[in-house]
């Protein structure tokens, strides 16, 4: 259960809130949906993540503005985006995260990035194919195609609520081309493992 009082005002708030990010990026043409959320589950602490509210939802994507604001009517359903089309996520742990936040910003071509409570920081895309090779056999690196979705702020967990790292705004809502993140990411990679190898390799004092 999240950390804070799901009273009645406090829902609608929240779900006011989700409501306005959901509108404000359908119109930015990407394709929200509605998800599930901890108290819509029996058992909140077994809930491993948001899903899609509507087994149709594939069908959905693309959904006008209009239609997406009723959406979030009645309910404060968590916010996702589907993957594949328009957006891609690249998911990763938050130290190689952070590493490849900072080579990100030190090219000067920042990427969209959010991070969820559970430790899990995802960059944001354009659409690609799939991930270079290093990448994908890391075991590090998650990636999030076609038929995926991945929660966006302000969706809620049990222990918090996933926000940005890195707004679309910061970007001027242009997603980078995924080559250019993938790139940063193998980098980033190289040193995470670089720094691990030498920490293990450190003598012991005595």
């Amino acid at each position: 259960m999240l950390d804070t009082d799901w009273s009645d005002s406090w829902r609608s708030a929240f779900r006011i809130e989700l409501r306005a990010e959901a509108i404000g990026l359908a119109w930015h043409g990407w394709p929200v949906l509605p998800g599930t959320f901890p108290e819509m589950e029996p058992d909140a602490e077994s809930w491993s993540g948001p899903v899609p509210v509507h087994e149709d939802w594939a069908d959905r994507l693309g959904a006008h503005p209009n239609e997406v604001a009723e959406w979030w009517t009645g309910q404060p359903y968590s916010l996702l985006v589907a993957t594949g089309k328009v957006v891609d996520a690249i998911e990763v742990g938050v130290e190689l995260g952070k590493c490849a936040a900072r080579l990100l910003r030190a090219t000067g071509h920042p990427a969209p990035i959010v991070a969820t409570p559970d430790g899990r920081w995802l960059f944001l895309t354009a659409a690609a194919d799939g991930l270079p090779e290093q990448l994908a056999a890391s075991g590090e690196v998650r990636w999030h195609g076609e038929g995926s979705w991945v929660p966006l702020p302000p969706t809620p967990y049990q222990h918090g609520v996933v926000h940005w790292r890195v707004k679309p705004e910061v970007c001027g809502w242009r997603l980078p081309e995924a080559t250019a993140v993938h790139s940063v990411l193998a980098q980033a990679l190289d040193q995470t493992e670089t720094s691990t190898q030498l920490v293990a390799a450190a003598p012991v004092a005595a």
